[in-house]
């Protein structure tokens, strides 16, 4: 059960830091991909099933706790969590790119999907019009 809910907040943690990641690749990186970015995002979610585990173990079902092998249960749970989570955010980031570029820079098409998944308040259609009226 400890293992069950140390996985909650695996999946948790693994979606927020490939988030976070993907900011901080774009805003110093330009999107290109850093691999220690990786590296710190693994470990911050080993931290997080580490202490989650702990307290589950201690605590809550009032068991001992085992750091070596939990540890490892719990790396072996985080990679191919870690792993599928980055290829779906991988697939799911080119498919609403908001468009297409050709080597040397220039925009080739507009991504229709991006262009339907982006919606505009309705109350702002009108917002300056009557400015324009004048």
């Amino acid at each position: 059960m400890a293992f069950f809910i140390s996985l909650i907040f695996i999946v948790i943690s693994v979606s927020i830091s490939l988030i976070f990641k993907n900011e901080l690749e774009r805003m110093f990186l330009k999107g290109k991909e850093f691999f220690p970015f990786h590296i710190c995002n693994v470990l911050i979610t080993l931290m997080v099933a580490f202490a989650s585990q702990a307290v589950m173990t201690k605590y809550v079902f009032e068991q001992s706790f085992h750091i070596l092998r939990d540890t490892l249960i719990l790396v072996a749970i985080i990679l191919p969590v870690y792993i599928s989570e980055h290829l779906a955010f991988e697939k799911y980031k080119s498919v609403y790119r908001k468009f297409s570029a050709a080597e040397n820079g220039k925009v080739l098409v507009l991504n229709e999907k991006y262009l339907k998944k982006k919606k505009r308040f309705k109350n702002l259609k009108h917002y300056n019009a009557i400015s324009k009226e004048e």
